[in-house]
């Protein structure tokens, strides 16, 4: 089983548009080299960025105290 795809092929196994595929790699930071991107590394950036995939604050986000300041 291959590990590096082509974004083709990594959007026929995401159920997602090739196009999208690789908007998200560069939304998302996930390097294409040599025109084959990381499955794992793919998969594991989209389900944290999913909403309601992992409990806790989203991925960048930043905490506010009670009265709305952020903290130092």
């Amino acid at each position: 089983m291959a590990n590096h795809l082509t974004p083709t092929e990594l959007a026929r196994e995401a159920g997602m548009d090739r196009r999208d595929v690789i908007e998200k790699c560069m939304e998302m930071g996930v390097p294409i080299f040599h025109g084959r991107i990381d499955k794992t590394l793919f998969m594991a950036n989209l389900s944290e960025q999913t909403p309601g995939s992992q409990p806790g604050a989203p991925r960048g986000s930043r905490r506010l105290t009670p009265s709305g300041a952020r903290p130092r």
